[in-house]
């Protein structure tokens, strides 16, 4: 059994001190860095606190549409690949995935952002 806290509330703590403490010590050429470094830690933390859960769905949804097994990673270039020769330009069940997969990944690099688009765009989606 793991100690507390987790791994996604040491990097919550991680990050805080980070913002709050370090940063305004360094030299302002360096705060941009350590912005960046903080933002990276605030997604790591999100996608540990989410799971596999996410990616496990967007690949058997990718799957089904494709009617194929694969990685995540492979199904996702295929689909890019279809995409780019037109094959589900008018596929519903393929828009719905791609918006999907984009609310999901703005929701752990930048989830205020989302919020900010619509209360209704912040649904669970892929969770």
């Amino acid at each position: 059994m793991r100690e507390c806290p987790d791994g996604a509330a040491l990097l919550a703590i991680a990050r805080e001190v980070l913002r709050k403490e370090l940063l305004p010590l360094l030299p302002g050429d360096k705060a941009y860095a350590a912005l960046m470094v903080a933002n990276a830690m605030g997604i790591a933390e999100r996608q540990l606190r989410q799971g596999e859960g996410p990616q496990q769905k967007e690949q058997q949804a990718l799957a089904a549409l494709l009617q194929r097994e694969g990685t995540l990673a492979e199904l996702n270039r295929e689909f890019a690949a279809r995409i780019r020769q037109g094959d589900f330009d008018e596929d519903a069940e393929a828009r719905r995935l791609l918006w999907e997969s984009t609310v999901q990944r703005v929701r752990e690099s930048a989830p205020k952002a989302l919020a900010a688009y619509s209360p209704s765009a912040a649904r669970h989606v892929f969770v």
